[in-house]
């Protein structure tokens, strides 16, 4: 169990994630899940813990080699645990933020700084977010990691087939919001002229006021320019649903 000091310190490593986005930090709730030891690495983003707990650190996408970095991080030490969210995934694994021994930076944030991860669609509210697309984007920007692929760098809207190659897949899509055109209980994100072939961005109707509050209203993209994140769906064109107000950056 953690002690008080400990959670105090929990909560201090975690908004110091990143230094640059304290005001956004603030605003970032978690509930400190408590500690474990490493005995494991499964993948990526996977851990073993002692007591017999499966652990998916929160909030990333692992890279393909992303095992060999996280072994050096994490193998054999000892976790404080904080939950941005529910604290487990759909299949009742422990999904937390870790941070080994006494360091100030999640093994999330490393990971991310070493381009040894994406930025999950999933982070648990936009200002939590923040910290970690920052880590992602001077990765990338510097070519660390899976970013010295080209393979993984943010694909075009305006290409099709390259999207339609990658359904089912993760990726980054940067492209110009030509159209935003409710139709029932979505709203879509057109990229292209061609409604029901050119790539879209799909959001609930009722989740309009979510995306809104983080900044990202869909009525106010049509023109920006923007990254989006998530799974590739073929439907009549490639798609990706966006659940989450995280999923869209501003390109500015």
């Amino acid at each position: 169990m953690m002690t008080g000091r400990t959670v105090l310190i929990s909560l201090l490593a975690f908004a110091a994630l990143s230094a640059t986005q304290a005001p956004a930090q603030q605003a970032c709730a978690f509930t400190p899940v408590g500690s474990g030891a490493v005995v494991q690495v499964r993948d990526g983003r996977t851990l073993m813990l002692a007591d017999g707990r499966e652990l998916r650190l929160a909030a990333i996408e692992a890279a393909p080699r992303g095992r060999a970095a996280l072994q050096k991080l994490a193998a054999g030490r000892q976790l404080r645990l904080a939950a941005a969210g529910a604290g487990r995934d759909r299949y009742g694994r422990l999904s937390a933020f870790a941070f080994a021994g006494a360091a100030s930076q999640s093994l999330q944030a490393a990971l991310l700084a070493a381009g040894a991860a994406r930025v999950a669609a999933r982070v648990g509210s936009r200002a939590c977010a923040d910290a970690l697309l920052a880590a992602e984007r001077a990765a990338r920007a510097a070519g660390r990691g899976l970013w010295a692929d080209p393979n993984f760098a943010p694909l075009a809207a305006k290409n099709v087939p390259r999207l339609e190659a990658e359904r089912g897949h993760f990726v980054l899509v940067e492209g110009k919001v030509l159209s935003v055109h409710p139709s029932g209980g979505t709203i879509y994100m057109n990229f292209g002229r061609r409604w029901t072939r050119d790539f879209a961005v799909a959001i609930l109707r009722r989740r309009q006021k979510e995306f809104a509050a983080a900044g990202v209203d869909p009525k106010q993209l049509e023109g920006r320019r923007v990254r989006v994140r998530g799974w590739i769906e073929q439907r009549r064109g490639p798609v990706i649903e966006a659940e989450w107000p995280e999923q869209i950056e501003l390109i500015h």
